[in-house]
């Protein structure tokens, strides 16, 4: 979580720690606690201590138990859409990787908050063909809605949900045995949204069947010790990194400052909007001749499976190697930080990604 000196220096002493292996007694003293989705946030953490306020620099918040934050009258306030133009970078560029004719492929997203809104905007802006699945979209939305069965035959399938287990919706192993039995041999499947939304089990289940499905992971059931398994079986394969761009942690540990304040002052924190982030760095220019190249030139998932699966081919510890990928990530920027040099026919679409 980068600037958090910058931002939360003035309010008191900051002592960094190890997200997951956070213990009660090293937050038995704090007033604020800051945290990333790795650290459970719940009555066992937090009973008996002092912290009257819990930021999370994430869009989910399934790692915290708001109802009993609630209870015990401690603010909370999470990032929603800090880093979701990264993940949907994620997404393109495992589509620019795997799926040559993606801009005329239907492609289908499960959940339309603010990752899959915006990955549904920068693809049809493209005029590529989407279609989503969200039974909690208002009857007003503007986006093409579809039956969950409806997209079980799209060509390209996107994760976007978060992880619920109960309710009328619930999510996880929303992709279950049935389900991955009915998609086509040729169906691209992306999970860069919860781990659990796909019972990992069955999915080895169906690539061990000698199944020709592609699948790319960036979340995983049991993160941080996935099934080793699974990573041999699937196209790519990457440590809960999609939204890990600079700018989008900026946004982050921007937003929970100015909750922070708000909550502090006695104002509505769920008003708070995500901040306009600049790097001080100067831009660089990618050439490129096509809009894949030129968004692979931005960023290539490729360069991270190989990364991860390297590291975990020296290392026995998988949780701690799965971690330390995470915690050293090299510097990633957006597609804003970039001009583009291409030929006149993409630059169009170049602009509408955001590069310059």
């Amino acid at each position: 979580m980068p600037m958090v000196d910058h931002f939360f220096a003035e309010l008191g002493t900051i002592t960094y720690l190890p997200g997951r292996t956070i213990t009660a007694a090293d937050v038995a003293d704090a007033d604020l606690l800051l945290v990333r989705s790795i650290t459970e946030v719940n009555q066992s953490l937090l009973d008996g201590s002092s912290v009257a306020f819990v930021g999370s620099a994430t869009i989910g918040t399934d790692h915290v138990d708001q109802a009993y934050l609630k209870s015990q009258g401690i603010g909370f306030a999470h990032a929603p859409g800090c880093n979701a133009d990264a993940v949907v970078q994620y997404d393109l560029s495992v589509l620019s990787r795997l799926q040559p004719n993606w801009l005329q492929s239907t492609v289908a997203i499960v959940g339309c908050g603010n990752v899959g809104s915006r990955l549904y905007r920068s693809l049809t802006n493209l005029g590529v063909h989407c279609r989503v699945y969200d039974p909690f979209l208002g009857a007003d939305s503007s986006v093409n809605r579809v039956d969950f069965k409806a997209v079980l035959d799209a060509q390209v399938i996107c994760l976007h949900t978060p992880l619920t287990q109960s309710g009328s919706h619930p999510t996880e192993h929303l992709f279950n045995a049935d389900v991955l039995s009915q998609l086509d041999e040729s169906t691209l499947l992306i999970n860069a949204g919860r781990g659990a939304v796909i019972d990992n089990l069955a999915l080895l289940a169906r690539l061990q069947s000698g199944s020709a499905l592609r699948v790319a992971l960036d979340v995983w059931e049991h993160e941080p010790r996935i099934n080793l398994k699974l990573l041999d079986r699937v196209a790519l394969a990457t440590p809960h990194i999609a939204g890990h761009s600079l700018e989008g942690k900026l946004r982050g540990t921007q937003m929970l400052a100015t909750a922070y304040q708000a909550w502090a002052n006695h104002e509505q924190i769920s008003e708070i909007q995500e901040p306009a982030i600049t790097v001080d760095s100067p831009s660089k220019t990618l050439v490129a001749e096509t809009l894949s190249e030129l968004i692979l030139a931005s960023y290539d998932v490729s360069q991270d499976d190989a990364r991860f699966r390297a590291a975990l081919q020296s290392s026995a510890a998988t949780g701690e190697t799965f971690d330390l990928l995470r915690k050293q990530y090299p510097e990633r920027h957006e597609f804003g930080y970039y001009r583009a040099e291409v030929p006149s026919e993409i630059r169009t679409q170049a602009l509408q990604l955001g590069f310059y």
